[in-house]
């Protein structure tokens, strides 16, 4: 058998868990570190000086390692040595077929070292060894004087040239087969009755001999075709005794099939492929858990409860965890007891029941850094370490229990007819099967049979070691978790994803409202629910998950809700001041400053790019309604001033022109301005423009502000009036 092979020849092989390129072979070969295996690896043959390896299949996955092995014997089965010992003949025949073939090589091999040397012809020898083979001249070996009792000439003669022309499995004959698949229900109608007939038994396997005769009269008529001498012929169908003859060697040559077909939980149990140590690469406790649930077979005073057990399968430790009905809560609180007592685990194999996969029970393995393992579907056998320990719990605990009601529907009508008729008419179940057990004390009896009798029983899994020492010899480490902090992540969650957002009420929660302090409306948090206490919910951030604050719901908490509103109001204003000092410091420190308006204005006038625009072409565009509106707007003819006015104007003028003493300080404060010296400030302005001096920009915006203004504009025509 061909043990090593290259990168590429085992992903040729199309092992499970193996992959199916040579790329992500050597890759899998470097993830898994097989050249640290010196016993394991070599270099290929004729590339010492570098180049290719070859692995030995045992560093394969598990899985892949079964899969080989098992090829590997059934290609030895196959594989038998002629009767000279040195030819290899490959056969797949019955077992029978392949002793006649092997005794009758025995026998030609027999006469040829009995007729070697002779100088009698063929003939004679020939005839002399059958002789005396049948007069037990010669000496024979039992097992083939069993299979040849008597040879004749001819026979070996027709043997001895059989094996010279390489047909030596033409000499396996096992006559109980050779009429096999040949009747008339196996081969009537090209094998369709045959197939119809295995179909009908799958169905329904109860159905008569009778029964199915009926049924094929309906499907293929009165008659069948069967093939004879080359040639089609048709047949009555045959009697009942016949059908009753087929379907007994149907159902034998079929067994495994129909159980399948019929029966797929027989099959799974008795029959279905099972791998003996798969998990024996489990070594250390807590890398592997399975957990699965079942009803006990006893009953309470208030009614039928699940066992949930949990097994370590590195240790062989077992918990279990009693509920009235499967729910996720169940799974969470025996978790809860098995990483208290044992720690966190890596992984953890479940089933696919509604109570492993929901979203509370995910949520908790993510939060425990937990791998989970979901089964297929339909597949307790790949679960089948906890499903032993629960059926080893149920035959030797719950047999023990009162209120036993038996493993199945045999077990429960025989423990019914213990009692008499009398006993049994109008008795409820209670009485029936003598019901004293609650539910508490069933837990009660689960966890002292665990610590008593199954952790501290040898099991041959470990080597005639028991549970407890297995766990005790171990120096892993262990993963622990502070019981308050398990608590918190084993609190079912708010709705089905727990989130919710903070509005002024609070947080609200089934027509609830819980009042929070920490949480501004708005803020959208991650809410647990306080199983023990209704009014009272823990709630997180629902980004990053950290500790917000506890939520209050007064009503169900039975505190006042004005207590609880003025405590959230005094709350809410704290935070709220916390959050806005910084802003309102900033407010001030803006609202002393320069207007916003001119900020942003000094900023647009640096972004102003330095580009003199060209002179444009223009001409006069002018409609009958435009010099209407030139002659609305044209300036009347000053009117004659009185002697008095005129004095008047004289006056304002000399005091508009007068010059300012460069000694004097003057305060620009613009509420004590009067028209005549913001008139006199924008002409000052101007004459500095005028002579190329540069200003400020605060002036320069405030200039032409006021010039585009009617203040601005009146002084300056009565200034030019007085002829300034």
């Amino acid at each position: 058998m061909k043990e090593w092979f290259t990168a590429r020849e085992a992903a040729e092989l199309g092992l499970p868990g193996l992959p199916g390129t040579e790329q992500n072979v050597r890759r899998l070969a470097e993830r898994e570190q097989w050249a640290d295996h010196p016993f394991l690896t070599r270099l290929r043959k004729g590339m010492e000086g570098g180049g290719g390896r070859e692995y030995h299949f045992r560093l394969f996955p598990t899985e892949a390692q079964l899969e080989f092995t098992r090829r590997a014997l059934a290609v030895r089965r196959e594989v038998t040595r002629d009767a000279d010992g040195n030819t290899k003949l490959t056969f797949t025949g019955t077992e029978t077929a392949r002793v006649n073939r092997d005794a009758r090589l025995a026998i030609v091999q027999a006469f040829e070292s009995f007729s070697a040397g002779l100088t009698l012809g063929l003939s004679s020898r020939l005839q002399i060894f059958a002789d005396r083979y049948t007069t037990r001249s010669i000496e024979v070996e039992d097992w083939i004087r069993d299979t040849v009792p008597q040879l004749s000439k001819r026979s070996l003669q027709r043997w001895r040239s059989a094996k010279r022309a390489g047909k030596a499995d033409a000499l396996a004959v096992d006559r109980s087969t050779a009429r096999k698949g040949k009747g008339v229900l196996d081969a009537a109608n090209g094998g369709g009755v045959r197939a119809f007939i295995f179909a009908l038994v799958a169905h329904q396997p109860h159905l008569s001999a009778d029964h199915i005769r009926t049924l094929c009269r309906d499907e293929f008529g009165e008659t069948l075709q069967v093939e004879r001498q080359g040639q089609i012929a048709s047949v009555e169908i045959p009697p009942v005794r016949t059908f009753q003859h087929f379907l007994k060697r149907l159902k034998e040559a079929e067994k495994v099939a129909l159980t399948k077909l019929s029966n797929p939980d027989k099959y799974r149990s008795t029959m279905a492929p099972a791998g003996i140590g798969a998990l024996r690469h489990i070594r250390e406790p807590n890398a592997l858990w399975q957990i699965d649930a079942s009803p006990v077979d006893a009953l309470c005073t208030d009614g039928r409860h699940a066992i949930y057990a949990c097994i370590d399968i590195a240790t062989r430790r077992t918990i279990f965890y009693v509920s009235k009905t499967p729910r996720a809560s169940a799974v969470a609180m025996l978790l809860r007891r098995a990483i208290l007592a044992w720690g966190v685990p890596d992984t953890i194999k479940t089933d696919n029941g509604s109570d492993f996969v929901a979203n509370d029970t995910k949520r908790l393995f993510a939060a425990l850094d937990i791998e989970m393992d979901v089964s297929d579907a339909y597949s307790p056998q790949q679960k089948g370490h906890v499903e032993r320990v629960i059926k080893t719990f149920q035959h030797d605990c719950a047999t023990l229990l009162p209120g036993f009601v038996g493993h199945n529907v045999a077990d429960r009508k025989a423990i019914e007819d213990r009692k008499s008729f009398a006993d049994r008419l109008g008795a409820d179940t209670a009485d029936l099967f003598d019901v004293s057990m609650t539910g508490l004390e069933l837990q009660r009896f689960a966890d002292a049979w665990t610590e008593t009798r199954y952790n501290h029983r040898p099991h041959s899994a470990l080597k005639g070691k028991t549970p407890a020492q297995a766990a005790m010899a171990s120096d892993a480490e262990i993963r622990a978790v502070d019981a308050r902090a398990l608590d918190i992540l084993l609190m079912p969650v708010a709705g089905k994803d727990g989130l919710r957002t903070v509005t002024k009420q609070g947080i609200r929660i089934d027509h609830f409202h819980y009042v929070i302090n920490a949480a501004l409306p708005g803020t959208q948090v991650f809410v647990r629910m306080d199983p023990n206490n209704a009014g009272r919910v823990i709630v997180f951030d629902a980004g990053d998950g950290t500790f917000i604050d506890e939520a209050i719901c007064p009503e169900l908490a039975g505190i006042h809700p004005s207590t609880v509103l003025a405590a959230k109001r005094e709350a809410q204003s704290e935070t709220l001041d916390a959050a806005t000092r910084e802003a309102k410091r900033h407010i001030r420190e803006i609202t002393k400053g320069r207007p916003l308006i001119e900020r942003v204005l000094d900023v647009a006038a640096r972004d102003v790019p330095n580009v003199v625009s060209l002179p444009r072409r223009e001409s006069e565009h002018a409609t009958a309604d435009i010099r209407n509106a030139l002659d609305a707007v044209a300036e009347p003819a000053a009117p004659q001033k009185s002697t008095h006015e005129a004095k008047a104007m004289a006056e304002l003028r000399s005091e508009l022109t007068a010059p300012v003493s460069k000694q004097a300080k003057v305060t620009p404060i613009r509420s004590q301005e009067t028209p005549q010296l913001r008139f006199k400030r924008a002409l000052d302005l101007e004459d500095r423009i005028a002579r190329g001096e540069e200003i400020e920009t605060v002036d320069a915006m405030w200039l032409g502000g006021y010039q585009a203004g009617p203040e601005y504009r009146a002084l300056a025509l009565m200034s030019e009036d007085f002829g300034g």
